[in-house]
């Protein structure tokens, strides 16, 4: 990324709407800036709205793609505003909310009761039929089971891939990119007790990892670089070999 460009004047083209407003419309309003050495959009953001426009809604929290938080479409493309540079960016830059979630005003939307739903729909936490003891002896998990966990447990629920995913914007009820890589996340772990057949009615079908249309565009807006395509991949196999033993036994799958 380059940080070093030279001064420019900047011109923000932002999307404004209170939907909790009723004389509010959306529309698109222009904020001029000049550009700083390294300014994200993060910081350019808070410049507009402690210099300019006090009213202007939009997330953040780390400033560090951590929380996740600060996601929005940049000139078209989700993106979080930390990570941002503005030199990357044209001199006119466009700023929507991210699609498929609900709109709390401006560039926040409610990221928070979408990956709720999700969590409690498809139960993401271990299931495990012995009760815990905590005299018991740790378990150690081998390697690389334990970094193919880390791995899908670094998603930070930004919400970006699901605004890339042209499914998710479309089929409300498709649990998308970070949804099937949690599920995928307790698959992995040795110490949930759901069987295949337990998650088969979870992604075998359009609403689960085969209503994916390939294209990946999650992949490449994951400011995480998660490898969803072998997440996919990984979650079909699941499913077919599911499918098949349930079909050996005249059955089910749901019920192996």
């Amino acid at each position: 990324m380059n940080g070093n460009a030279g001064s420019r004047r900047l011109r923000f083209e932002i999307f404004r709407y209170n939907p909790q407003d009723p004389e509010s419309l959306p529309h698109m309003q222009e904020y001029e800036l000049e550009e700083l050495p390294y300014m994200s959009l993060y910081i350019a953001l808070n410049r507009i709205r402690e210099q300019q426009d006090p009213s202007l809604q939009f997330d953040f929290a780390c400033r560090s793609a951590i929380c996740g938080s600060c996601g929005m479409l940049v000139n078209g493309r989700p993106a979080l505003g930390c990570r941002t540079l503005t030199s990357d960016l044209p001199a006119t830059i466009r700023l929507h909310p991210l699609p498929v979630f609900e709109l709390i005003g401006d560039l926040s939307v409610d990221t928070g009761s979408w990956f709720r739903e999700l969590a409690e729909s498809t139960e993401a936490w271990v299931h495990a039929k012995a009760a815990f003891d905590p005299e018991a002896s740790e378990e150690r998990m081998d390697d690389d089971t334990a970094a193919r966990i880390y791995e899908s447990d670094r998603c930070i629920e930004c919400g970006c891939c699901i605004a890339a995913c042209g499914v998710a914007n479309v089929n409300g009820h498709f649990r998308g990119p970070a949804g099937l890589n949690r599920i995928a996340r307790f698959m992995l772990d040795p110490r949930d007790e759901r069987s295949d057949g337990d998650w088969f009615d979870v992604i075998a079908n359009e609403d689960g990892v085969f209503g994916c249309l390939g294209m990946m565009a999650c992949q490449d807006v994951c400011p995480k670089e998660l490898p969803l395509l072998e997440v996919y991949a990984y979650l079909r196999r699941r499913a077919v070999a599911a499918g098949l033993a349930g079909r050996e036994r005249g059955g089910d799958p749901a019920a192996g």
